[in-house]
């Protein structure tokens, strides 16, 4: 047995512009998608099977995931052995959760790429860098962008990225504990509003992140389906607010929510979220995707 352990990281969205409605179901997106200190932990082994067919099996530490074939994870593994006609084999993936589930952090996203990056190792680099891009652009929109990791201009559903440099961020993310979004439920939400956000500001934060413009950065936030998920989860708007009042730059929702993060340029104040509602976490930005555990 060959076994292997990988760290990968939650994901927010500095921007996020919605662009149009595409006729495979997907929305058309501008996104500036940032890799940040929280992770969850993969290990991964492998080994022979007398089985005529590949067996693989999920479990965890989390009750919030699936352990079956809807988890991203297991049809990673499942992509990758078919892509490789590899037979007789035995995938183990255990996923230790860190990163909050339906909180627009793309946890599952990242266990995706994390279980990819894995076993390409295990299997000597079998894949070349596209041949696993490509793989990951069909597993998910954010699956591409955490195998990377760092910060990146993402367009077309997500998956197509221009690398951009890392801007130091000093972050601070809240999930409340009972609320849990879908981005297929907050994009359906966005798709019924009356009055849809024009506001696009995807371009302009790449000027800011190559200058590292942490103000320029913090007034450039944005996330069109903030309108259509506060509509659902008013308290989120609450946290947002909060946190501004908490002496951030800045605060935005994250993806499709349910996390709200802030940027700050000095210490926190959180007292108004010291709360058994809350799950908080002070995270920077980091400049890589999938690394192995050390």
């Amino acid at each position: 047995m060959q076994s292997l352990t990988v760290k990968t990281p939650a994901k927010i969205n500095l921007t996020l512009d919605i662009l149009n409605k595409r006729e495979d179901n997907y929305h058309e997106i501008n996104s500036i998608m940032q890799a940040v200190s929280l992770y969850d932990e993969i290990s991964v082994s492998i080994a022979e099977t007398k089985s005529k067919n590949n067996i693989i099996e999920i479990s965890g530490n989390s009750d919030a995931i699936p352990y079956d074939s809807k988890n991203l994870a297991f049809k990673s593994a499942f992509e990758f052995l078919e892509t490789n006609r590899f037979f007789n084999k035995k995938i183990s993936v255990y996923i230790k959760k860190t990163i909050p589930v339906s909180a627009g952090l793309a946890g599952g996203s990242s266990n995706a790429a994390g279980v990819l990056y894995a076993l390409n190792l295990l299997f000597e680099n079998i894949c070349d860098d596209l041949t696993l891009s490509k793989l990951a652009s069909e597993l998910g929109s954010d699956v591409n962008f955490c195998l990377t990791g760092g910060t990146a201009f993402a367009s077309s559903r997500g998956e197509k990225l221009e690398s951009l440099p890392t801007p130091e961020l000093n972050i601070v993310l809240i999930k409340p504990k009972d609320i849990a979004v879908s981005a297929k439920e907050a994009y359906k939400k966005f798709d019924l509003l009356k009055c849809k956000p024009e506001e696009k500001t995807s371009n302009q934060m790449t000027d800011a992140i190559r200058a590292n413009d942490t103000e320029k950065i913090a007034s450039l936030l944005n996330n069109n389906l903030e309108a259509s998920v506060f509509a659902m989860h008013p308290e989120l708007k609450q946290i947002k607010d909060k946190l501004i009042r908490a002496g951030c730059l800045n605060a935005i929702m994250s993806g499709s929510g349910s996390s709200v993060f802030g940027i700050f340029k000095t210490n926190p104040k959180l007292k108004d979220f010291v709360s058994s509602k809350y799950e908080i976490f002070y995270v920077k930005s980091v400049e890589t995707g999938i690394n192995p555990l050390l």
